[in-house]
């Protein structure tokens, strides 16, 4: 049976249109967000793959939304889940259950410049060298097991939009080139 793909994205869904353009397209299941107007919904559905959104503005706690993202990706049954620029810290119950199974993609050289803004924190840090990460994802924020990296040398001159559309070029190459590695060992 081929291994299925679920992908979760906040926003524009850069990484998602990479995933969605790539013989990985094949294996996702579902595409889900935590906004209604995220673009990653149109791509996702453009391609025929099934969307779902669970908008923490629905939820009264914390908890409730956490369940609720949990049963949403678990009723699709995936093997492997991907977190493509979800800006969502995801609950315990959720790392717990996806344990192994759960990757994030991340705009600089972790264990370095963790958080949302990454790419603004090395810009003023004054580094010469960047980069982006995939790391599985544990209980804390971007501390996961780091899977592979790729570097993007800082030009004279970036500022934090110019660094950053580089860094999503080579976060794109590095998403797929690891995705298609696990998904081959699980498949073995």
């Amino acid at each position: 049976m081929a291994p299925r793909i679920l992908v979760l994205a906040s926003g524009s869904g850069t990484l998602l249109q990479a995933l969605l353009d790539s013989p990985l397209a094949r294996l996702m299941v579902a595409v889900g967000t935590d906004r209604g107007d995220a673009e990653a919904l149109v791509r996702a559905s453009a391609h025929g793959v099934a969307t779902f959104i669970v908008d923490p503005a629905n939820f009264s706690a914390r908890t409730d939304w956490d369940s609720a993202l949990l049963d949403a990706v678990a009723a699709h049954d995936p093997d492997l889940v991907v977190s493509a620029g979800f800006m969502r810290i995801l609950g315990p119950e959720f790392v717990a259950e996806f344990s192994g199974r759960i990757i994030n993609t991340h705009p600089a050289l972790l264990p370095s410049f963790p958080g949302a803004h990454a790419v603004r924190d090395v810009i003023a840090a004054g580094v010469t060298e960047t980069g982006c990460t995939v790391h599985y994802i544990d209980e804390g924020v971007d501390t996961g097991p780091i899977i592979a990296q790729l570097r993007v040398e800082i030009m004279p001159g970036d500022d934090e939009t110019t660094l950053h559309e580089r860094i999503k070029v080579a976060e794109r190459t590095l998403l797929i080139s690891v995705i298609t590695e696990l998904i081959g060992a699980r498949s073995e």
